[in-house]
């Protein structure tokens, strides 16, 4: 059992002051009660802890490394995604085991308490299968025994180079799979589970419909039972078009006429959405997860996050390439791109709540959603994922409420984050990770044998 007492914490039932939790010995909160005199860890500013709703681990090794224009006058998504192939054909499961450690340290740092990994990269070079189908999603899960994450782990089924059922070149030759040894593939992935704590989940993934056969698309889900779906929507024009080309249909259209989406499925992107297609598609119950630091360096477009959250839609933030971890400027940059585009301010707050206020209570709900994660809230039986503040960090002295959560997302940083418990594993403390040496030591000794990858 463990004892937090927090000065103000945001409940279940709104903003509480003298807020003492307890901790049960499997992980979960056995009682919030506010108005207690200190006793235990005392802590700040207490909150429910979100989820990071997708992420490519292996992708953070090359952060700061493709912001060169190459010969190609038109730099885009396609040419950085050429680079990332050849970056990862030097990966070894090593390697993605000390830098998936490395990247969840990074998250639990910046207050997430889980990590929804969308893991694409199975196979060794060339496409050569290991000895055991699913050795790099044991690498995953090795990784986050070590870091403590919370994982939800995601092994992505990946056919074919594109709509027109092109075999697999390259880099991509790593990803492939038929639909029989991603059975076998995904079976394994799930048995590794059980190396981690209960609070481990696993999913399945589409990457998207170029790439996974749309003939295969409700079986797959069958797969993961009651676990969640997720696939990657909507990302990139020259995608919309092939698809459109192909189909008949627009990407979402098409979905939504030949899939029974409903709230187990997390559509990742959805930024090349027209207007009837974002509101149909948030009325399914289904969570678009959004990564707005990735989408912006990649130049994936905007998301219309008013009109989604206008209708209902739900959302849950990722840090996908990892390329920068950071969980108040992956909200920042949403809502300012939304301000941008419409020359607006508060875009997405409401009458009755701070813009700050409802992205917060839009992403701890989504990314438990995305996740099929018992959390999201501080409420009694609820996995104890839990972020504190520093309220004496210089922006956050004497704010109290919702101005707290704005105060942190629109002038703070990662910087303000003290603590961190995963499913009652208290894994950040004073703003560090309690592994963080051997972790980064062990990071900086790949990042050495990469060096020449790029």
């Amino acid at each position: 059992m463990a004892v937090i007492w927090a000065r103000q914490a945001l409940t279940e039932k709104g903003w509480q002051d003298d807020v003492q939790v307890i901790l049960d010995d499997r992980g979960r909160i056995g009682s919030v009660e506010s108005g207690r005199p200190k006793e235990g860890h005392e802590v700040g500013i207490l909150l429910p802890a979100p989820v990071n709703a997708h992420s490519h681990a292996f992708q953070r090794a090359m952060a700061g490394l493709t912001e060169r224009r190459g010969a190609d006058p038109k730099d885009s998504f396609w040419t950085w995604r050429r680079l990332m192939y050849r970056f990862l054909d030097r990966l070894t499961p090593d390697h993605i085991e000390a830098i998936t450690a490395f990247v969840q340290m990074e998250m639990l740092e910046a207050g997430y308490a889980a990590s929804v990994e969308f893991h694409y990269l199975h196979h060794a070079q060339g496409g050569r299968p290991y000895a055991r189908l699913a050795e790099t999603s044991e690498r995953v899960v090795a990784a986050a025994a070590q870091s403590g994450i919370g994982l939800t782990l995601l092994p992505v089924f990946y056919q074919h180079g594109g709509c027109d059922g092109r075999a697999l070149a390259g880099g991509q030759r790593r990803f492939g799979n038929d639909p029989d040894r991603f059975a076998r593939l995904f079976e394994q992935a799930k048995t590794a589970l059980d190396h981690l704590p209960d609070d481990a989940r696993i999913g399945v993934a589409a990457h998207s419909l170029r790439a996974a056969p749309k003939e295969h698309l409700a079986s797959l889900a069958g797969l993961a039972e009651a676990g969640p779906v997720h696939m990657h929507l909507a990302e990139q024009v020259a995608e919309v078009e092939e698809i459109e080309t192909a189909f008949g249909q627009r990407p979402v259209a098409w979905l939504l006429d030949h899939v029974a989406v409903d709230d187990r499925w997390c559509l990742i992107h959805c930024t090349q959405m027209l207007p009837e297609e974002t509101t149909a598609l948030a009325r399914t119950g289904a969570i678009a997860g959004l990564c707005p630091i990735t989408e912006s360096s990649l130049g994936d477009g905007i998301f219309d996050g008013v009109r989604w959250m206008a209708a209902g839609g739900r959302i849950a933030i990722g840090s996908d390439s990892n390329i920068r971890v950071a969980l108040a400027e992956e909200l920042r940059t949403l809502e300012y791109s939304q301000r941008l585009r419409d020359r607006s301010r508060a875009a997405l707050a409401t009458p009755d709540k701070s813009t700050g206020r409802r992205l917060f209570d839009a992403i701890v709900k989504g990314g438990a959603g995305a996740a099929r994660r018992d959390s999201g809230r501080i409420a009694v039986g609820a996995l104890a994922d839990l972020t504190a503040l520093d309220h004496d960090a210089v922006d956050l002295v004497d704010k109290r409420g919702d101005t707290v959560l704005d105060s942190f997302i629109f002038a703070g940083d990662d910087r303000m984050i003290t603590d961190v418990w995963c499913a009652g594993r208290h894994r950040v403390q004073e703003g560090r990770h309690i592994a963080r040496k051997d972790i980064t030591d062990r990071y900086l000794r790949t990042m050495t044998d990469l060096r020449d990858a790029l």
